[in-house]
């Protein structure tokens, strides 16, 4: 009894063999000198005339023997491909992550979608963003996202004022020097806002992706350890198509 992921292994090789047989055939027998033979002798006129040595050339492609190369690789092509499509519409299996069943009796091609799905879905959750950790955030309902407690940070403004070097005398005006002193004016009230997630959400998703995953390989490999019968139409076909 043969089983499925046994089928699957070797169907890549047997593809490749099928396709370069069948490449290889039709362009030997597009050569026409190939398939071209022919076999002739001398013989001179009277005794004493020259004598010429027979001369010939074999036929080296014949469409019989190339159609059987072809029939003999198509043949195991179409028997593996046949038993792996049969398999596959009764290879089945659950999905089950911690001792819970996901998904029951679930097909293999089905399976082998889930698997590319979810690889597309990890590359994303890898990128998500995350909450900037210097920062205390809170969820705020009226925002619809998370946001930081509210800071109060003073806004000031410069103000000339005059310092007064020296005095005025009758012989000399007073000497001033003008300088900016910051003074309190308000008070700005600041609040952040991110639509980005906690790193604990982000954490959660990517171990809880990484478990389907895992559950989704092992369900697939479990699936594929279906047995099968080998199937056979490749004889009938061929059978049908070269019979006299």
């Amino acid at each position: 009894m043969t089983k499925l992921n046994q089928i699957i292994a070797i169907e890549k090789g047997v593809k490749t063999k099928a396709a370069r047989t069948l490449l290889d055939s039709g362009r030997e027998l597009g050569k026409a000198p190939l398939l071209s033979g022919i076999s002739r002798s001398y013989q001179p006129k009277d005794e004493e005339g020259e004598q010429l040595p027979p001369e010939s050339t074999k036929v080296q492609r014949r469409v019989e023997e190339q159609l059987r190369e072809v029939s003999a690789a198509m043949t195991r092509l179409f028997d593996v491909t046949a038993t792996k499509d049969r398999a596959n519409a009764v290879a089945r299996a659950d999905i089950v992550v911690d001792g819970e069943v996901l998904a029951a009796d679930v097909p293999v091609t089905y399976l082998l979608f889930l698997e590319k799905q979810l690889a597309e879905l990890q590359a994303f959750v890898k990128e998500l963003p995350v909450l900037d950790a210097a920062e205390s955030w809170t969820y705020n309902d009226a925002a619809d996202c998370f946001a930081t407690e509210p800071v109060k940070t003073v806004r000031t403004k410069k103000i000339p004022r005059n310092h007064v070097k020296a005095e005025a005398t009758e012989e000399h005006p007073a000497q001033v020097e003008v300088y900016y002193e910051d003074v309190p004016v308000g008070y700005w009230t600041t609040v952040k806002f991110s639509g980005a997630a906690p790193a604990k959400r982000v954490t959660t998703l990517r171990e809880r992706l990484e478990k389907l995953q895992h559950a989704v390989k092992f369900a697939r490999e479990e699936a594929n350890g279906t047995e099968v019968d080998e199937d056979r139409v490749g004889d009938r076909i061929f059978g049908y198509l070269l019979g006299e």
